[in-house]
């Protein structure tokens, strides 16, 4: 690699972890030295910068583009096409989010939605079916979650993820004020 140390250690990385989240080591590589880069790169500079085949780039660029994970940027008086990612690394998030959703969420919920609507022909299947409704009504419910969590302001959603447990003590609060409410209305008409 034609790297400073620093960047290539981060593109390294990301092309090993890239493997384990089930995209090739090359995509995830390409990936971090076009987030890193300050400026949108040519298909030419990242076989440079990679030492890795112009074939090899170019079906990694598209797998990227794919994922509408890079965009494509055209420089003044020059005909190729240049690659960069988005600036704001939230937006970077939301696209993955919702691109792993339709790949992996979207069609499991529509299969276990299939499977549920079918009859069950013996105690086993209808065994089996009970799970996989429990299955779903849980995806189901993180489905809607996160079609709730996708509109919040950056600001906001930056805000809910630094709140982390203490949610929970808001939820607990929130059940005594319920609580309090019920106990003082059965006191009111006892």
């Amino acid at each position: 690699m034609n790297l400073p140390p620093l960047v290539q250690s981060f593109v390294l990385h990301f092309g090993e972890m890239g493997s384990r989240w089930g995209i090739n080591r090359t995509v995830g590589q390409i990936y971090a030295l076009l987030y890193v880069s300050p400026d949108p790169l040519n298909a030419e500079q990242i076989v440079d910068a990679l030492g890795i085949s112009r074939s090899n780039v170019s079906m990694s660029l598209r797998e990227l583009q794919a994922w509408n994970l890079v965009l494509l940027k055209h420089l003044p008086d020059d005909r190729r096409d240049f690659f960069t990612t988005p600036d704001d690394v939230w937006q970077i998030l939301r696209t993955l989010a919702e691109e792993r959703k339709k790949r992996e969420v979207d069609p499991t919920l529509s299969v276990l939605r299939e499977i549920l609507m079918q009859q069950p022909a013996s105690d086993a299947e209808r065994h089996a079916q009970a799970r996989m409704g429990e299955m779903h009504n849980l995806i189901e419910q993180l489905t809607n979650w996160y079609d709730d969590v996708k509109k919040l302001e950056t600001d906001r959603l930056a805000t809910l993820l630094t709140l982390g447990a203490k949610v929970t003590r808001l939820l607990e609060a929130k059940d005594k004020i319920v609580s309090l409410g019920r106990s003082k209305r059965t006191t009111e008409k006892g």
